[in-house]
């Protein structure tokens, strides 16, 4: 069983048990309990069950792993040939570390 939710405004494929990284959650406290109701499509085994635009009475229980994740480094690099302008510039995203405990459908 698996469901597509939507969190943070991107949509994820979440299944029991697996870990999501999702963009950073402002209040999220480590081993705190997060609930996220806007569910789009319930795949129960074959049978689908598509929202319009969400489906009633479906969500996902998730406890936060890790409140703060980096991640990999992403390096910008602007260059004008012939001219002799070189800009390097990078940052690293935040993240949130869930774990999903429950899928109620």
């Amino acid at each position: 069983m698996y469901v597509i939710v939507e969190i943070n405004g991107q949509q994820f494929k979440v299944e029991e048990g697996k870990k999501l990284f999702v963009h950073h959650i402002q209040n999220a406290e480590n081993g705190a309990t997060v609930e996220f109701d806007k569910v789009l499509l319930v795949d129960n085994n074959g049978s689908v069950t598509v929202g319009t635009p969400t489906v009633e009475g479906a969500k996902v229980v998730c406890e936060v792993a890790s409140p703060l994740v980096k991640g990999d480094k992403v390096l910008v690099f602007h260059k004008k040939r012939r001219k002799g302008y070189r800009k390097l510039n990078g940052h690293r995203q935040q993240f949130t570390e869930l774990r999903i405990k429950q899928v109620i459908a």
